[in-house]
């Protein structure tokens, strides 16, 4: 068996370290490596890559296959008097937010065709899912954001992935790497179970890499359809655009030598490859470039994704619990009535809003388990790459779009 070589960036988390190892020694991989934003995942952790020779790893791609970030410059300044209250208002009426939402406007995109005749046969029966929910937002921490860069210009960002289609298409291969049917109920296991592997040369692993290619066509497709409808809600056009993956798995040479480079919530970033990140909704996001260094070298060319975690959904929000009351209506007649609250959060999200207000960020939706106080500072968790990127734009939250608290959703992040 070789041993990885193993570069890690940042404050090390050690549950994240025993997760890489054990990926990178299961494939019998040469490099791993752990981005500064890096924290536990399923398996695999996020901000984690993983190179290998002979092996891809849906479970290192993750559920929600080809996530990522696009950005785009448009004509609209701070200076033209953006009401981006108003604009945020219309953004959540006409984009659709949260798990399993459809949209009220079928997008027309070529991808639902090749889904329809998707060479991984199982696929083209996710079809009519694929269409119906084609730029719909999700929930977790997907977003549509307004934001102004140093120079005034105003920028639409989002963050989100392949949906339903994804995610179904992520399960079915889980389901058959366990000896079931596409379209069984797979057990996930364990955070820290090991993961799950095809060799390249496969059936199921050129499968595999099929679906997942499939997927991260639709997931272009799907962020390039919202950023669309924000630019039309704006009356704007786009002069720049940033549009990548962190979610993926790519055929890249690395030492001389031919690997599957498995990036889960990492951004690639060879030199000269511009990129997309967001920091919290209380923070500043950028975009970035790669730089060509030896650095950049041993962290196979990539580099954060976001801020990184440094509190679970359940220690931010608390849980959610059911009360049940006994109430009289106008006419005298009783009936029961069902509410959910949360309780046991460490997240004031009552001050969290009145900070946000204050800072002049208008916020729709979200919860606290997405607020601020849940991440790192995204420039200091940059910092530990100032060796392998550069930053081209500072940009500043305006508006905030998220899939409110009180949706469900089980595959957040």
């Amino acid at each position: 068996m070789t041993h990885a070589t193993i570069t890690t960036f940042g404050e090390l988390d050690q549950r994240s370290l025993d997760q890489l190892t054990r990926c990178a020694d299961a494939g019998d991989a040469h490099y791993a490596v752990l981005c500064a934003d890096h924290h536990p995942g399923y398996s695999q952790p996020i901000g984690g890559i993983v190179a290998y020779r002979d092996f891809i790893s849906p479970s290192g791609v993750g559920y929600d296959i080809a996530c990522g970030n696009k950005a785009v410059k448009t004509t609209l300044t701070v200076r033209d008097g953006v009401p981006v209250a108003k604009l945020m208002d219309e953004i959540v009426q006409k984009i659709s937010f949260g798990v399993g939402r459809n949209n009220a406007t079928r997008v027309d995109d070529t991808v639902i065709d090749e889904i329809r005749d998707a060479a991984f046969a199982p696929q083209r029966q996710l079809a009519e899912l694929a269409a119906g929910q084609l730029g719909t937002v999700g929930s977790g921490n997907h977003y549509v954001d307004l934001f102004s860069d140093e120079e005034g210009a105003i920028w639409i960002g989002v963050h989100f992935g392949s949906r339903g289609f994804g995610h179904k298409t992520a399960s079915g291969f889980l389901a058959l790497a366990h000896g079931l049917k596409f379209d069984d109920q797979a057990q996930e296991g364990e955070m820290d179970s090991p993961p799950i592997l095809f060799p390249i040369d496969s059936e199921l692993g050129q499968a595999y890499i099929e679906a997942m290619t499939l997927a991260g066509k639709y997931a272009y497709a799907g962020r390039n359809a919202v950023v669309d409808a924000v630019l039309r809600i704006l009356g704007a056009e786009a002069v720049e655009e940033v549009h990548n993956h962190h979610n993926f798995a790519w055929k890249e040479q690395h030492g001389g030598e031919g690997y599957w480079v498995i990036r889960k919530g990492a951004t690639p970033a060879f030199p000269g490859q511009r990129g997309f990140v967001g920091g919290s909704m209380g923070d500043i996001s950028v975009i970035l470039e790669g730089v060509d260094s030896n650095e950049a070298q041993s962290a196979l060319y990539s580099t954060v994704h976001g801020a990184g975690r440094v509190m679970s959904r359940t220690k931010a929000a608390g849980r959610w619990k059911k009360i049940v009351e006994e109430r009289t209506n106008a006419q005298g007649k009783p009936y029961t009535f069902k509410r959910r609250v949360r309780s046991g959060g460490l997240i004031d999200w009552d001050a969290t809003r009145r900070d946000l207000a204050a800072r002049g960020i208008e916020l729709r939706g979200a919860g606290p388990d997405e607020a601020p106080g849940v991440y790192k500072r995204l420039p200091e968790v940059l910092d530990h790459h100032a060796g392998s990127v550069r930053v081209l734009h500072t940009l500043t939250p305006l508006g905030v779009a998220m899939a409110g608290d009180d949706i469900f959703d089980p595959y957040k992040d």
